[in-house]
């Protein structure tokens, strides 16, 4: 366990990316970025007509593993649309995210599908840099686009350059930059996941 340690840090720190631009974020925008989506799905009358939205809380975010694989990550969906789901990652032509999905790569890290209008910058993603520990999860910041991973890498930055057709979700083939490890040093660091059993 005390050589997988360094390795995980080293997974967290590179796995949204950590370039000069994506550090610039000051503590003000991501607590004004996250004020701002707070209140937008308060307010939506999106949400009000359908009842469709999924504002995620730290005891949302549990052990990886119960998530269910597609290649290199987890996705789960608290909604009810799992199948939805799996079905648009499993689609080569891409697709859209049903509301309530929720994609982790490491545990630390998160994004979650929220309504329809939440946020045209992020294709209404919210990103989630997470704590976690054997006893839970805690919320560390929360946003779309000024979101910074505990190791100062910007999620959105990340994110942004997927082709838009696969919904601002980074795989190998997707245009988001390379990442600089292995799937097997990924999956090395979601069976570390303190929360997991």
């Amino acid at each position: 366990m005390s050589r997988i340690l360094p390795f995980c840090l080293l997974v967290v720190l590179t796995a949204c990316g950590t370039t000069a631009s994506s550090s610039a974020a000051t503590t003000a925008d991501v607590a004004a970025d996250s004020a701002v989506d707070i209140a937008t799905a308060d307010a939506s009358p999106d949400v009000a007509a359908t009842g469709t939205d999924f504002n995620a809380q730290a005891s949302d975010f549990t052990c990886i593993q119960k998530g269910t694989k597609i290649r290199n990550f987890y996705l789960t969906n608290p909604l009810g649309n799992l199948d939805a789901a799996v079905a648009v990652a499993n689609n080569a032509a891409g697709g859209q995210y049903p509301v309530g999905t929720i994609i982790q790569l490491i545990p630390n890290e998160a994004m979650v599908k929220r309504f329809k209008g939440f946020s045209a910058t992020s294709d209404d993603w919210e990103f989630f840099s997470l704590s976690t520990s054997a006893s839970g999860t805690q919320i560390l910041q929360r946003g779309t686009t000024a979101v910074v991973n505990q190791f100062g890498g910007n999620c959105f930055d990340c994110h942004s350059k997927a082709d838009a057709k696969f919904d601002l979700i980074c795989e190998e083939t997707h245009g988001c930059a390379p990442l600089p490890f292995t799937a097997d040093t990924i999956a090395a660091v979601q069976s570390a996941d303190p929360r997991c059993p």
